[in-house]
């Protein structure tokens, strides 16, 4: 059979370009778990007793889940019941608090809604980004729930972060369920700074021990 050079040409250039994807994702994937793997703050331990957070994995996004009040500072005002669908949901000690990517947090409801124009959207970058506010009481510590007990010192820092990250003017959505909801956020989300690497900046920012770029679950979650 005698291929037509257009065709052999054609093809040449789609495996190129093909070879080219997959050394850039097989790139970014070593990066990211370098980058997870170098510690900043590497003297910190946490304190014996303090303010207890959480980092709550679903295997794709991380988030962080705090007590509505603790050293000094008291959430109820910044996300509250009223913003539910049910507000009774109020009752619940702790709110899990997550930042990304506008379009990708209100088109994928389910994981089973993720395609791969929309994971390429995010990843190539938008300003339009979001908090996802949930109220919840305290998680139990598992394989994807990990503790920290931090000082109140930096708690504070931490909570200062998270507040630094909601737009100033507040604009609220409604979210997938009767305890949660959606708040504009500032800051722009790419592959660079994933709702992953958020999380790995507010712990930084509050002074905890943790990797310096933390693109994937996995390069927050090993270090607690």
């Amino acid at each position: 059979m005698i291929r037509h050079p257009a065709l052999t040409s054609l093809s040449r250039w789609l495996a190129r370009i093909a070879a080219l994807v997959a050394l850039l994702v097989v790139g970014y994937g070593v990066a990211g778990l370098v980058g997870g793997a170098i510690p900043s703050h590497r003297d910190w331990r946490p304190p014996a007793r303090g303010v207890t957070v959480y980092i709550e994995s679903n295997g794709i996004h991380v988030g962080l889940v705090v007590p509505k009040v603790a050293a000094g500072i008291d959430w109820r005002g910044w996300a509250p019941g009223a913003d539910l669908a049910a507000p009774r949901y109020e009752g619940y000690d702790h709110l899990a608090i997550g930042w990304g990517e506008r379009t990708f947090y209100f088109d994928t409801p389910h994981w089973r809604d993720v395609r791969p124009g929309r994971v390429l959207a995010a990843a190539i970058g938008s300003d339009a980004t979001l908090l996802h506010v949930e109220h919840v009481p305290a998680p139990e510590p598992g394989n994807d729930v990990r503790r920290i007990v931090l000082r109140p010192e930096e708690y504070r820092r931490l909570a200062a972060f998270i507040r630094a990250s909601a737009a100033p003017q507040r604009q609220r959505w409604r979210g997938y369920d009767r305890n949660d909801a959606f708040y504009a956020a500032r800051g722009h989300y790419s592959a660079m700074r994933t709702c992953n690497a958020w999380v790995g900046d507010a712990l930084r920012f509050a002074g905890v021990r943790v990797g310096r770029w933390t693109p994937f679950p996995v390069t927050v979650l090993q270090w607690f």
